[in-house]
Formats: C-alpha cells, structure tokens, sequence
C-alpha cells in the first residue's frame, strides 16, 4: 500500500517501486505482454536500422511503445474485473472486451505505421 504522507523525492522513488512492481506482476501474469515486449525487443532495432529519419524511427519505436502501454492498461483492467468476482457479469465481460479492442486497434495502428513508413 503507497504511503499517502510520502512527498517530494520519496514521493517519487515510491513511485518507481510501485511502477517497477507493476511491470513484474504484468510480465509474470500476462502472456500477451511477454509476447510484445518481444516484439518490442525485436522491432526496435529494425526501427532504427530502416527509419530513415528521426521522426521515423520515433514513429516506428513509439507505436511500439503505444501497444504496451495499452496492454499495461488492459491488464490492469483485467485485474480489477477478476479481483471483482469471476462469476460472469455483462459489465465484467464488456470491460474486458473494451480493454481487447484497445490493445487490437494499438497493434492495428502500429501495423499501418510501419507499412506507410516503410512502403514508400
């Protein structure tokens, strides 16, 4: 549990921790992060081998970028309907399937990213 009296720098270095907690439990809980931090792994490197500017390579790398952070955001969704109850509830079951569609339409804008940047 954060410590709500925290301010300044130990704020920050809390912060950190919760944030570095966060990636453990995504990365041990959820495969489908593993599997995009290893798309991340491998397309980085293209990105910078290919962009031929640096506003390409950021694009290229940022919309990379995009999909794990979606996918962070939808396992934390994931968590809190799952900690709510696993019996199945309309709403349970809609949150998580928005929670899909983001992670699709992240890795749906990636795709088009790297086509428009690299079909030139």
């Amino acid at each position: 549990m954060a410590n709500q009296n925290a301010k300044g720098f130990k704020r920050l270095i809390n912060a950190c921790f919760f944030s570095a907690a966060g990636f453990k439990a995504t990365w041990q809980h959820e495969e489908a992060f593993r599997q995009e931090v290893l798309l991340f792994v491998v397309t980085t490197p293209l990105a910078i081998w290919l962009g031929e500017t640096n506003i390409e390579k950021l694009l290229l790398i940022g919309s990379m970028v995009l999909v794990l952070l979606v996918e962070l955001l939808n396992s934390a969704v994931e968590a809190v309907v799952d900690r709510v109850g696993f019996e199945h509830h309309e709403l349970s079951g809609r949150a998580k399937d928005i929670g899909s569609a983001a992670v699709m339409l992240s890795l749906v804008w990636a795709a088009i990213t790297w086509a428009l940047i690299l079909v030139k």
